[in-house]
């Protein structure tokens, strides 16, 4: 039986993403140290995992933080500026600069550039650092901090509005197909 708080609470639908998104974490790092133990570059599979993450983690997950979720935060008093709102946007565009940075690196890996193969398990490297602590600090912190300054309102409002975010199309692919490819790149790797 499913926890009958699971739809009303907005921290049970992002901490819901943080597991889909650590499964596809988990094989990112399979498959750089496979690259670092030379049993090969898995090129089509690593560009399932940026792709995945520039459209789940960031243009699904952290547009529902960063659109919906902060700003109500905010209202209730949870600090941008000094405080954990400000650092979790802070993290956010990290991630995106790394996102952009492994998808750089592996156009030069298909384009034949010597020391892509390197750049890239570097880059995926501190994006894994970068995002298993990011979801640790706002499943142990800010989640918390929001369900406690949070009225029973704000939650179902936002969820409401959550599930408007999950019906749209990240360049033409739902929620439920990127989901789909964090359940293929899980099975393969």
């Amino acid at each position: 039986m499913s926890d009958p708080t699971e739809n009303t609470r907005p921290s049970a639908v992002l901490k819901s993403e943080h597991r889909v998104i650590e499964r596809v974490l988990r094989v990112l790092e399979t498959l750089v140290v496979r690259s670092e133990q030379g049993q090969g570059f898995e090129l089509e599979s690593l560009k399932q995992c940026v792709e995945f993450f520039r459209l789940f983690a960031d243009a699904c997950h952290h547009a529902k933080e960063e659109d919906l979720l902060f700003p109500v935060l905010e209202e209730r008093g949870v600090p941008r500026e000094g405080g954990p709102i400000g650092v979790m946007l802070y993290e956010h565009s990290q991630a995106r600069m790394f996102t952009q940075e492994m998808s750089a690196a592996l156009a030069a890996f298909e384009g034949g550039e010597s020391g892509a193969e390197a750049r890239f398990r570097d880059t995926a490297r501190q994006y894994l650092t970068l995002l298993i602590n990011h979801i640790y600090k706002e499943d142990n912190i800010l989640f918390n901090m929001g369900d406690h300054v949070m009225t029973e309102a704000d939650q179902i409002l936002l969820c409401g509005r959550f599930g408007e975010v999950g019906c749209r199309a990240f360049e033409g692919k739902h929620r439920e197909e990127l989901v789909a490819i964090a359940d293929e790149l899980e099975a393969r790797w």
